[in-house]
C-alpha cells in the first residue's frame, strides 16, 4: 500500500469518524445502550486507525526529506543514511498495523473470553503439554492485566489436565485470545520418557465469548 492509498483511506476514515461523533452525540442514541455501545468501539477503533495513519504520514515525509538532505552532505552520508534506513523499518511497521487495522474488529471482541483445553493424541503428555498451555495463557492473561478464573478441570495424577475451563475476565480478553483456537501441536522428550525418544503431544484450544446476561 503507497502512500496515495492510505491517504485516501485516512480521509474515509476521518469522514466516517464525524459523522460517528455525531450519532454519539445524540440523545436517542444514548438512550440506546446497545446501539451506543457498537459505535462508541468502532469510534476508538477509527481513532486509533487515523492515529497510525497520519504518523505513517509525517515520517513518510520526514525520510524524503531526509532523502533530499542526502544528496548535499556529504560529512553526514553515513549518519543520515543510518536514520534514513531505520525510519524505513518504523514506517513498514507503521504500514503493516494500519492495513491491519483496515480490518473491522469482531463485535465480540471485547467481551470476556471462556477458554477450554482438551488434552489430544500423545497420553500423558499430551495432558502435561495441556498443563503448560494453561499456566502460559495465565501468565500471559495476567500480564495484560486480566484475571482467571478455573470453571473446570480434570487433572491427572502427573499434574497434568485431560481437560481444563477457565474465564479470561477483562476488556478485551476475547480478542486477545481468539486467534489460539485450533490444535496445537509440541514435539519434545516427555518427562514421563525414560528412553529419551522424542514424541508428538497435541491439545485443542476452544476459545468463545462470554454469553452476555438476557433479562426477560
Amino acid at each position: 500500500m503507497g502512500k496515495t492509498g492510505i491517504k485516501e483511506h485516512l480521509s474515509q476514515a476521518k469522514e466516517e469518524f464525524v459523522v460517528l461523533e455525531r450519532k454519539l452525540s445524540d440523545p436517542a442514541v444514548i438512550a440506546d445502550q446497545s446501539t451506543y455501545r457498537d459505535l462508541a468501539q468502532r469510534y476508538a477503533h477509527l481513532r486509533d486507525l487515523i492515529n497510525v495513519g497520519e504518523e505513517w504520514i509525517r515520517l513518510a515525509e520526514a525520510i524524503a526529506e531526509e532523502e533530499e538532505m542526502l544528496e548535499g552532505e556529504e560529512e553526514l552520508r553515513d549518519e543520515l543514511t543510518e536514520a534514513i534506513a531505520a525510519d524505513r523499518e518504523r514506517l513498514e511497521a507503521l504500514e503493516r498495523k494500519f492495513y491491519l487495522l483496515l480490518i473491522p474488529p469482531d463485535p465480540n471482541d471485547s467481551k470476556n473470553a471462556i477458554v477450554e483445553i482438551r488434552a489430544g493424541a500423545g497420553g500423558e503428555e499430551s495432558s502435561l503439554f495441556a498443563a503448560d498451555l494453561f499456566r502460559m495463557y495465565a501468565r500471559y492473561a495476567e500480564a495484560k492485566g486480566m484475571r482467571i478464573s478455573l470453571l473446570d478441570s480434570h487433572p491427572t495424577s502427573l499434574g497434568g489436565f485431560k481437560q481444563i475451563v477457565f474465564a479470561v475476565e477483562g476488556k478485551g480478553a476475547y480478542g486477545l485470545f481468539r486467534y489460539e483456537s485450533g490444535v496445537h501441536r509440541v514435539q519434545r522428550v516427555p518427562e514421563t520418557e525414560s528412553s529419551g525418544r522424542i514424541h508428538t503431544s497435541t491439545a485443542t484450544v476452544a476459545v468463545l465469548p462470554e454469553a452476555e446476561e438476557v433479562e426477560v
